[in-house]
């Protein structure tokens, strides 16, 4: 991982997605392996932080390789 959002999103750990979220992590910060935390959450199917990264603006159209948009993952 290379933010802690990005790793908290990925292992689906909503409480520490929030904390960080609310201490001012960027939820479009970019990542080499899993893109952003929303592409990450959204591959491994953590809906609740997904549904959360969105209402605090992550970026739906972000594309990652093979697993596409936010959307299509």
């Amino acid at each position: 991982y290379e933010t802690p959002l990005q790793a908290a999103s990925y292992e689906g750990h909503l409480d520490v997605v929030q904390l960080l979220v609310e201490r001012g992590a960027d939820v479009n910060a970019w990542g080499s392996k899993y893109g952003t935390a929303l592409l990450a959450a959204s591959h491994e199917g953590h809906f609740d932080i997904v549904r959360l990264l969105l209402e605090r603006g992550a970026d739906v159209s972000t594309q990652r390789g093979k697993h596409g948009t936010g959307l299509q993952a």
